[in-house]
């Protein structure tokens, strides 16, 4: 089974937990729409790209901890779209959460992602216990505090914020929890030493994201744009304009493919991550 099979058959099992018999049928709906259909699973595919360099001899479990990935960045999304934060009414082409379902629901479907996240590596820990304590603490860092993609959304809360910390914490901290993860579901002794790996990719990919907020339309991304400068909220391109958040994209991308710790598969993860990275300048600015 490939890498992206592997992740949408965790990601319905976790999700189909959440429809047993008796629970609230309407919840487990905000919650598929959530997770459902697919975005890019760049992510969780980053978690099971690092456990197969390093081996991959626990597959369930590597699988499990991509599968949380995902949910924990779909939880975000769910949260990040609220009429408090962004107040979007699309997310992947069509109306967001809070929009299909209310805002009660909508905060409840969130929640309800970040725990099956954390019950979804649970269940799959039983072939390699002493590799779950390790996986779940990466996962955790990645979505709490002080660090995570929590105190990443709540710097937009701040007066001032300085814009690498931010887009590290909000982006950055669930790409480092991706790697981390996948090389401590693969048994390595210095899972840690992965971290610089998703911390630069994340934050990479946190300039594409505005860089495409300033250039990209509605309907090529599936969601509002023009954002970061209505909201006021840090961003590459109002800081450093329009050619300098491309030439940090540039650089962040390479420092994360040179991120990458010795393994066994490290010849082979190189050439996905240089494909990966090469597709992160918005469309509009590659043809320019």
């Amino acid at each position: 089974m490939d890498a992206l099979a592997r992740i949408e058959s965790s990601l319905a099992d976790a999700v189909l937990s959440a429809e047993a018999s008796g629970a609230p049928p309407r919840l487990a709906a905000a919650m598929r729409h959530a997770v459902f259909p697919k975005g890019a699973r760049i992510r969780p595919r980053l978690t099971l790209a690092v456990a197969a360099a390093c081996g991959d001899d626990q597959p369930r479990l590597a699988s499990a901890a991509a599968a949380a990935i995902e949910l924990l960045h779909c939880a975000s999304l769910v949260h990040d779209d609220l009429p408090c934060f962004d107040d979007a009414d699309m997310r992947r082409g069509r109306p967001s959460v809070h929009r299909a379902f209310g805002e009660p629901l909508a905060v409840l479907a969130g929640d309800g992602l970040i725990v099956l996240a954390f019950q979804t590596v649970a269940r799959a820990g039983c072939g390699a216990p002493e590799r779950l304590g390790p996986v779940i603490n990466a996962i955790g860092d990645g979505v709490g505090v002080p660090f995570g993609i929590v105190a990443g959304q709540a710097w937009e809360c701040e007066p001032r914020a300085d814009l690498s910390e931010y887009q590290r914490q909000k982006t950055g901290a669930l790409f480092a929890a991706a790697s981390v993860a996948g090389a401590a579901a693969a048994g390595v002794a210095d899972a840690e030493a992965w971290r610089l790996l998703g911390d630069r990719l994340g934050e990479a990919f946190q300039v594409a994201d505005d860089l495409r907020d300033a250039v990209e339309d509605e309907a090529s991304i599936g969601k509002p744009v023009g954002r970061d400068k209505a909201l006021g909220r840090p961003s590459a391109v109002l800081q450093l304009g329009l050619d300098g958040a491309v030439a940090r994209l540039k650089t962040l991308a390479n420092a994360a493919v040179e991120a990458i710790p010795a393994c066994p598969g490290r010849t082979l993860l190189r050439a996905a991550m240089l494909e990966e990275v090469g597709r992160l300048l918005p469309r509009k600015l590659a043809t320019a």
